[in-house]
Formats: structure tokens, sequence, C-alpha cells
């Protein structure tokens, strides 16, 4: 009965129009919130791109019917998903499985680069497995079910990242709400950005590992400062763009 209550009382907590007025106000809120909305830009780039090919074979009216269904379902599981996790987020063993999954993402990625394999091309293939929902749900709720499902499956890391960066509800709900909303209707820009400096890519993935190592170091209650969280991440972000541009003058060197 605790958990239930508990549960409640994190959901009480959307309403809080104190709180929210307080996290409005707070400089600290709002850089962990831009945060959140960079990481989900960078890494959501690739996965606008997997939705739009989903819906390629459909009429154009109603693919932008199918994405904005799905769009519908990615905001309800990620108010879902916050919602218990502000709770289950205070146990230390979901904590440490949260670190590892978000580190297993980031190692991951470095391997399939390392190899040559393409993450896109492993969701691609994926996705034509999804024709048994087209034969159930016919054409269209096939196609709106299957993004659905690839909407929660991206969400999953974003929320998981979203908790190493903070435990506050209002930032991780606007946070959370407002990176879907980027990863519809900024995603082309952000595709432009990495086709530019293709580096980003991998800096996303450097800073899921140090969002992991930080939400390690919360089982140990050693509480990474703000101050220090984002100096990393200016740090990270300015040894981007140097590499890139060192890359660039041995490309044009050559």
């Amino acid at each position: 009965m605790s958990v239930l209550q508990g549960i409640i009382d994190t959901y009480a907590q959307f309403f809080d129009w104190h709180m929210w007025a307080e996290v409005l106000t707070d400089p600290v809120a709002w850089g962990l919130i831009g945060t959140l909305i960079i990481l989900e830009g960078l890494l959501s780039a690739d996965n606008a791109l997997v939705l739009a090919v989903m819906v390629k074979h459909l009429p154009p009216d109603k693919r932008k019917k199918a994405l904005f269904y799905g769009l519908l379902g990615a905001y309800a599981f990620r108010f879902i998903a916050i919602g218990i996790g502000v709770y289950l987020i205070k146990l230390w063993w979901v904590k440490v499985l949260g670190a590892a999954y978000l580190a297993w993402l980031a190692i991951k990625y470095f391997i399939d680069k390392y190899k040559g394999g393409s993450s896109e091309e492993e969701e691609s293939e994926g996705i034509n497995k999804n024709s048994l929902l087209i034969r159930l749900f016919g054409t269209f709720w096939g196609t709106v079910a299957s993004v659905e499902l690839m909407d929660i499956a991206f969400s999953v890391d974003s929320v998981l990242a979203a908790f190493g960066v903070s435990n506050e509800v209002w930032v991780l709900l606007i946070g959370g709400m407002l990176g879907v909303l980027m990863m519809r209707g900024v995603a082309g820009l952000f595709l432009t950005l990495i086709d530019r400096v293709p580096e980003l890519e991998t800096s996303a993935y450097v800073l899921i590992m140090i969002i992991a190592v930080k939400m390690l170091l919360s089982v140990f209650h050693i509480e990474v400062h703000h101050v220090t969280f984002f100096s990393i991440l200016l740090v990270t972000f300015g040894a981007t763009f140097i590499v890139h541009f060192m890359n660039k003058k041995k490309a044009e060197g050559k």
C-alpha cells in the first residue's frame, strides 16, 4: 500500500503549482531542462529518421496522422514512466540497473562504431518484422501500432537518461515532453547538424556514459554538483568541435 501511495504522491506533484513556479524561476532547473532537450535532440535525430521510414508506405495524408497518433502515445508513455520512475529511482538497485543499461547503450554504440555497424540498419531490419501488426490491424493502424512500439523503445532510453540528470519531477516532465516534441519537430535540424559535425553523435553517447556514472555514484551518496556537471558538458561539447575541426583539416590536407 505504501508503494501505491508513493506513486500517487508522485503524480500529485505534477499539479503542485507552487513547485511549478519555483522551477520556472530557477536557472539551474532550466539548465537541466536544456541539457535534456539537447541530449534528446542528438539521440533522437536517427530515431526520427527511422519513424519516417516506417510510415513511408502510407499515403502522404495518412503519414502525418500515423506520426501524430504515435506522438500522443509517446507523451502518454513518458507521463506514466516518469511518474512511476520518480518513485522507483529512489531504490538503489533500480539506479544500479539504470546506470548499467545506460552504460551498455554507450558501450554498444562504440563497439558497433568500431565494427562499422549501423544501429539504424538494425532498427530498419527490425521494422520489417512488424508485418504481423499490419495483418492484425490493417495497414494504417498496424503502422500506428508499430510507431507506438518504436516510440516506447526510444522513450525507455530517454527517460533513463533523464533520471540520471535529475530527479526533480517537473524538470523530468518538461524535459521529457519537450524532448518528444523536438524529435518530431526539430529532428531535421539535428540531422543536418550531425551531418555537418558527425562527432556530435559520438558526444551524445559520451554524455550517456557520464550520466550513467553520475547515476551510479548517487547510489553511494556521492552527488555531482550542478556546476561540475554543466562544466563537464561544456568541456565535452568544446572537445567535440575541436576534434571536428582537426578532422576537417586532416581531410583537407589529404
